[in-house]
């Protein structure tokens, strides 16, 4: 099991990375969340987890061991595949998705594509349970945690765009669609890739 990768970062998107190891390129999949914490880093250590299943073999990439514990505990509910996880962690963020688990809050896990009510209640009943048993979780909620619009990526406003586009695509959205709601946010205000896509999320 591959527990992490130190190299360069040749590629940094808000949905997946490329760390080149020893003249070999990994492709990473990774959260906005990770996306945002590495932006501006040309190398470092990524925490991986890595998913073997009969057609593919993913690895899945975090800044920090919260987030890929978070996943990990995540991937073990019924229902909640290792993508699922990934894009509650994108909408969320570690620290946040602490704090709806510890409240309890089904609609805030609701508002994340792909989750209906008994899902996300399932969610918060193993979640509850699981991190309350876990001493690392204890603080998480309290801990300075790296936020969704704190780091941009640099570049003019459509490139901004651009790259919000590719990443609600590479989740699994309908391109179209997806360019109403970035046109509409883009009027309101909304100036970051992070912020592009988080606002998103919430309307897609």
């Amino acid at each position: 099991m591959i527990h992490h990768l130190s190299g360069q970062f040749t590629e940094l998107t808000p949905t997946y990375m490329v760390v080149e190891c020893g003249g070999v390129g990994y492709m990473v999949h990774i959260s906005l969340h990770t996306s945002s914490a590495l932006a501006g880093q040309v190398e470092g250590k990524v925490l991986i987890h890595a998913v073997y299943r009969e057609d593919a073999q993913l690895l899945f990439g975090f800044s920090e061991s919260t987030e890929r514990s978070l996943f990990v505990m995540l991937t073990s509910v019924s229902g909640v595949g290792a993508q699922t996880a990934r894009m509650i962690l994108s909408g969320l963020g570690p620290a946040e998705l602490v704090e709806v688990i510890s409240r309890g809050d089904v609609a805030a896990l609701k508002g994340v594509k792909g989750i209906g009510a008994k899902t996300a209640q399932r969610i918060l009943v193993d979640l509850q349970d699981k991190m309350g048993k876990d001493p690392a979780f204890v603080t998480s909620s309290g801990s300075a945690q790296p936020r969704l619009g704190q780091n941009e990526f640099a570049g003019a406003d459509n490139t901004k765009r651009s790259d919000a586009l590719g990443a609600l695509c590479n989740l699994g959205f309908d391109r179209k669609r997806v360019e109403t709601v970035l046109d509409q946010l883009a009027a309101e205000g909304v100036d970051t890739v992070e912020e592009f896509v988080r606002a998103a999320l919430k309307r897609l």
